[in-house]
């Protein structure tokens, strides 16, 4: 179904929201050098390897290397499953099973870089507002009235969960408010029922602030790197392809387009995200057809261009070492195990090795 929503939006609704047709967009595509066209690809490496140093600061222990077929492997199989974020986890969790981290570990480093990722997908509208605030003459009222309410929503959502990891009294506070809200929908649950989003709210604090506290310079670096370079990616994208615009208006449709890769309806948002993305460029005075050529051609590194990559991290996972599983050995059960958090940890009471 959602591999079918998929087509269709790239079928049809890309090119009538775009104001184009695909003859014309196979056009300006045609034009595209292979050679220019292949070496952007090393763009996309790099922009994944980046994101490896977010990975290895929210698992102790974990290599860059193994980072990166985490990375590759649970973003392949993101891209070809409507909802593919689950079964994305899923396979990041069997992978690193397999190189020895506890599942604790594994856990509260889904839970970290979940997070992580959502404030930075949140972050970028902020940023995208700012761009398009200076210097662009041409922004429509609405548009920006409904950027800034974003940016206002998600500067709240991250001082919320600031507060969280810094004060466990605002913590409690949250929690209890959150669950007055719930308590209408919760009230005919039985009466033994020890549903608590406070509960929820004290217990995650307690597994992610250690991460955090030592790893939050390194995971913000990782994604502003990821982001950064898929940016730049996505200009020389439509730079190719003949699209020259103000950078701030540039930036806002890469901000749609990466927050739309959230969508469940389709496999990592596949068609969501191209049609947003190229209609905000026409609508900002593209020519059709060149901006639709540049969002197919970046969304060509973005989607497609991850499941080979994707093949080959699943061929050095299954070549890579494997180790017992930490709680498994018989460390002690499901609590915290930094120590012993994986292949690469040091010895008990020193910090975990890191490659280079």
């Amino acid at each position: 179904m959602g591999l079918a929503l998929a087509a269709g939006l790239l079928i049809w609704g890309l090119p009538h929201f775009a104001k184009t047709s695909w003859s014309e967009v196979f056009e300006v595509l045609a034009s595209v050098p292979f050679t220019t066209a292949a070496g952007l690809l090393g763009l996309v490496v790099v922009g994944l390897y980046c994101y490896t140093f977010t990975l290895t600061a929210s698992l102790r222990g974990l290599r860059h290397y193994q980072a990166l077929i985490v990375n590759v492997c649970g973003s392949s199989i993101g891209n070809l499953l409507p909802g593919g974020g689950a079964a994305g986890l899923a396979a990041t969790y069997s992978i690193c099973r397999t190189w020895g981290f506890s599942r604790r570990d594994i856990s509260t480093m889904a839970i970290v870089t979940g997070v992580w990722n959502v404030l930075a997908r949140v972050a970028l509208p902020v940023v995208a507002i700012l761009g398009l605030t200076w210097g662009a003459e041409n922004v429509p009222p609405a548009l920006r009235d409904a950027a800034v309410a974003a940016s206002i929503s998600g500067l709240g959502l991250l001082a919320a969960f600031v507060a969280i990891l810094v004060s466990e009294r605002a913590a409690l506070a949250i929690g209890r408010t959150i669950d007055r809200l719930l308590r209408p929908l919760t009230r005919r649950r039985r009466e033994s029922s020890t549903m608590s989003v406070r509960a929820l709210v004290i217990d995650l604090r307690a597994r992610i602030n250690d991460v955090v506290r030592t790893g939050w310079l390194q995971m913000t670096l990782g994604l502003a790197g990821f982001f950064g370079i898929y940016f730049v990616l996505f200009v020389l994208c439509l730079r190719i392809t003949g699209v020259e615009m103000f950078y701030g208006q540039v930036f806002a449709a890469y901000a749609i387009g990466r927050l739309l890769t959230a969508v469940g309806v389709t496999p990592g948002g596949l068609g969501v995200t191209e049609t947003a993305t190229a209609a905000a460029l026409v609508a900002w005075g593209a020519n059709p057809a060149e901006a639709t050529a540049g969002v197919v051609l970046f969304s060509v590194y973005t989607h497609l261009m991850e499941v080979p990559l994707g093949a080959l991290g699943w061929v050095a996972w299954t070549l890579s070492p494997k180790s017992l599983p930490v709680d498994d050995a018989g460390s002690g059960g499901e609590g915290p195990s930094w120590r012993g958090g994986g292949p690469a940890a040091s010895e008990p009471g020193l910090p975990p090795r890191r490659p280079g």
